[in-house]
């Protein structure tokens, strides 16, 4: 089997893929393992600049859960593996 080059926006696909799906798959498995919905929120709150001719707003919060967590490893453990 080929290899696939390593790169940056490889990892952040992964990662972000990994993270949906243990997101996911925390939300369906939190009746019979609550531990994985515990969750905490990190980031920005939306902030506004205007400047008469361009409002630009920006933000970004992260919420992390176990699950999330455990999908970043296993997306890690996959592009480790590529």
């Amino acid at each position: 089997m080929a290899k696939v080059p390593k790169s940056m926006g490889m990892l952040i696909i992964l990662l972000i893929i990994g993270s949906v799906f243990g997101t996911f798959i925390g939300g369906m498995l939190k009746d019979f393992l609550p531990f994985l919905s515990y969750s905490q929120s990190i980031g920005l709150n939306p902030t506004t600049l205007d400047l008469a001719a361009i409002v630009v707003t920006l933000g970004m919060t992260l919420k992390l859960n176990i699950a999330t967590i455990i999908g970043f490893f296993i997306a890690l453990f996959i592009y480790s593996r590529l």
